[in-house]
């Protein structure tokens, strides 16, 4: 059966200039390697990874009536992704980010909200979300866990396999938030940072647990160079990173998680599938933007095959 997945929540355009290490003063300028542009968030940067695994995907949220929503749209086409399920919004600014990026890799953020905000339950797309295989929800404190639960329940009713990842930091009232919806998800997909802040656990595996234990049937924690921790009430599954020359982070996350449910969706074990996420991530790390890469299902599987692995400490 092919793999549908519907993307709902955040699309964000990025901007991204490299290599930053400081803001020139006053009306000063600095000469960088490299300026572009393209699509990102957790439900739009993770439909392109997803749609260049192999899966079919459609994408919905909101973005503003103007041309960088325009230009949003047509990128996300461009990669294969549906988006006939984007709402656009008069008047409001479409989601967007400048991304300094240090020669780390590593990048902080200026960043406008926009369109993501207001997103409301009704406005999703039910009947088209019930005929897919997959929904993947982007943010779900965007608005709310009673409001994404409601979203996602109805999903896991018509046997729709459920996932989210997070966009805040880890904070305790995030928890409290966004808890009303882990009892509808099949997977949940933070990053470490999240996880710690989140629950105040000492440990990410403890975190992961006490995540499973609120109702999210599988925790898999993005932990940078140190790959992913796996956890269900059953098992906890550590997959390394692979060692590759990373040029910038910006969507690693998201490219692990489409990576994590292409494998899903494929029918592979929870450990095969975290491996083609920390895949799909270190293809994403090697050039700049969510969207880097012209990698297919083969070439990311190749990619794990014949890539050495970070030791883990």
């Amino acid at each position: 059966m092919t793999q549908t997945v519907v993307t709902l929540g955040a699309h964000v355009f990025d901007v991204q200039v490299r290599p930053v290490e400081a803001i020139p003063e006053g009306q000063g300028a600095a000469l960088v390697e490299q300026i572009r542009f393209g699509p990102a968030g957790t439900a739009a940067g993770t439909a392109v990874t997803l749609a260049k695994l192999g899966a079919h995907v459609r994408t919905a949220g909101a973005v503003g009536d103007d041309p960088i929503g325009d230009l949003l749209l047509t990128m996300l086409a461009r990669y294969g992704v549906d988006t006939s399920l984007v709402l656009r919004r008069t008047g409001v600014q479409t989601s967007a980010s400048v991304l300094p990026i240090r020669a780390d890799g590593s990048r902080p953020a200026f960043h406008v909200p926009g369109a993501n905000l207001g997103y409301a339950p009704s406005e999703a797309p039910h009947a088209e979300i019930s005929r897919a295989t997959h929904l993947h929800l982007g943010g779900p404190e965007l608005m709310g866990g009673a409001a994404a639960a409601s979203i996602l329940a109805s999903a896991r009713a018509a046997g729709v396999v459920t996932s989210a990842d997070l966009l805040a930091p880890g904070d305790p009232g995030v928890l409290t938030w966004i808890a009303p919806a882990l009892s509808s998800l099949d997977y949940l997909l933070p990053n470490e940072e999240q996880v710690l802040g989140l629950t105040g656990a000492a440990t990410v595996e403890d975190a992961a647990r006490s995540l499973v234990d609120q109702g999210a049937g599988c925790v898999a924690v993005t932990r940078g160079a140190r790959g992913a921790l796996v956890v269900t009430a059953e098992s906890t599954l550590a997959v390394p990173a692979f060692e590759v020359p990373v040029i910038d982070t910006t969507g690693c996350g998201d490219a692990f998680s489409a990576g994590f449910l292409r494998g899903v969706g494929l029918g592979r074990s929870l450990r095969e599938a975290a491996v083609l996420g920390c895949a799909a991530a270190g293809l994403v790390a090697r050039g700049l933007g969510s969207d880097h890469g012209e990698f297919d299902l083969a070439a990311a599987d190749a990619f794990a095959a014949a890539t050495p692995v970070l030791a883990t400490h």
